[in-house]
C-alpha cells in the first residue's frame, strides 16, 4: 500500500491502516527491547528497558482490543520507520565499544522508538474521535499517556546521569 494507495478511501480506512502499523510496531519493539536489556550496563537505564517491554507487551493486547472494538482481525502491516529506527539503533549500537556511550546511544534509540509512537498514538486517539469512537480514543489514549511517561523517565535518566558518564 503505497502513500496514495487506492485501498485508503476514507478517514476509517486510514485510521485501520495506521492501527495496522502501530500493531507491527509494537511487535517490533517487543523483539527489540530484550536486545537494548542485554546491552545497557546501568542499573536504571536496564530497569527502565526492562519495564518498558511489559509496557509494550501490554500495548500490543490493546491495539488487538482496539481492533476487535472497531469490527477488524488485529493485522500488522509493515512499518519501514520503526524498522529504520531500530536498525539503526542496532548498527549504531554495535559501533559503541564504551558501556556508558553505549547507554547514552540506546537511549537516544529508545526515545526515537518513543517519540514515532507518541506521534501515532495521537493521530491515531484523534481520529479515533472524529470517527466517534470515543472507547477506541479512551484506549488509545491510555497507551499515549504510557509512551509520554516512557519517554519522560528516560529523558530524567540521560539528564541525571547517563549521558554525563558518557562525556
Amino acid at each position: 500500500m503505497g502513500l496514495f494507495s487506492k485501498d485508503i478511501k476514507t478517514l476509517d480506512d486510514l485510521f485501520i491502516h495506521m492501527l495496522q502499523d502501530i500493531y507491527y510496531a509494537e511487535q517490533q519493539i517487543t523483539k527489540a527491547l530484550p536486545k537494548m536489556i542485554a546491552k545497557a550496563s546501568d542499573p536504571q537505564l536496564k530497569q527502565a528497558f526492562q519495564t518498558h517491554l511489559g509496557e509494550t507487551e501490554e500495548h500490543v493486547k490493546m491495539v488487538e482490543q482496539v481492533f476487535r472494538m472497531h469490527g477488524h482481525d488485529p493485522k500488522g502491516v509493515t512499518c519501514p520507520a520503526i524498522d529504520g529506527i531500530i536498525e539503526e539503533a542496532q548498527d549504531l549500537a554495535g559501533e559503541v565499544a564504551d558501556p556508558e556511550v553505549l547507554d547514552a546511544a540506546l537511549l537516544a534509540a529508545a526515545q526515537a522508538v518513543e517519540h514515532y509512537e507518541i506521534t501515532r498514538y495521537g493521530t491515531l486517539t484523534a481520529w479515533a474521535k472524529q470517527l466517534g469512537r470515543e472507547d477506541c480514543a479512551g484506549v488509545l489514549h491510555q497507551v499515549l499517556e504510557q509512551e509520554k511517561s516512557t519517554d519522560q523517565k528516560l529523558s530524567r535518566i540521560a539528564d541525571s546521569k547517563v549521558n554525563a558518564k558518557a562525556a
